[in-house]
């Protein structure tokens, strides 16, 4: 009997502990930083696509299913679109010398108000944010109608020998960590230094 008790009060012992230990864990960060540490990055030389530019993309080991770059644009258009892998799908567009390209996409997404904006964050030449649809419903419409829709963006400007370049996500969106790593790409991205 003794022995009995001696194992039901064990038990519970062990339950209540792992109950507090469940409650007190935080849940670990996926903020990436977005400064100087490119150790998953390489960088890419994106002048033979009429870029005269360096920016760094995310290699085998940033755990994305990342390959060798692609680069998808046609000859004196303004448009390319970087492939790294299945999920990472980063588009550029050449916009000459208009340099209010964030000013401007912040007012566009100010004027959806279907959609709930969250800045994660707001630079003056980098925007990541997180985007959920608004459902305005039935009131007394029980909680388990709907589906949440709620995606990641990134949206940044950069200038490169007096061109200004868009870069961003695509409109669907991605997952937080493709976005932080395309942020930290969109931060890479500058002039290729001039060779002697």
């Amino acid at each position: 009997m003794k022995k009995g008790l001696l194992i039901i009060f064990s038990l519970l012992s062990i339950i209540v502990v792992s109950c507090n230990n469940k409650e007190n864990k935080e849940e670990p960060s996926s903020e990436i930083s977005y400064e100087d540490e490119y150790y998953e990055f390489q960088d890419f030389d994106l002048k033979p696509y009429e870029i005269p530019a360096i920016i760094a993309l995310p290699d085998e080991t940033a755990n994305i299913g990342a390959s060798k770059p692609v680069v998808e644009h046609i000859p004196s258009d303004i448009k390319w679109t970087i492939h790294v892998g299945p999920n990472f799908q980063l588009l550029i567009e050449d916009y000459a010398n208009i340099t209010d390209l964030i000013e401007v996409e912040k007012k566009t997404l100010a004027e959806k108000d279907f959609y709930e904006i969250k800045y994660l964050v707001d630079e003056p030449d980098l925007i990541v944010y997180e985007r959920k649809l608004v459902v305005d419903g039935e009131k007394n419409a029980p909680n388990t109608v709907g589906i949440e829709h709620r995606s990641f963006h990134v949206y940044g400007q950069k200038t490169v020998n007096g061109i200004t370049y868009e870069l961003k996500s695509r409109a669907e969106g991605h997952e937080k960590y493709i976005i932080d790593l395309m942020a930290k790409s969109i931060k890479s991205f500058r002039e290729k230094e001039k060779e002697v």
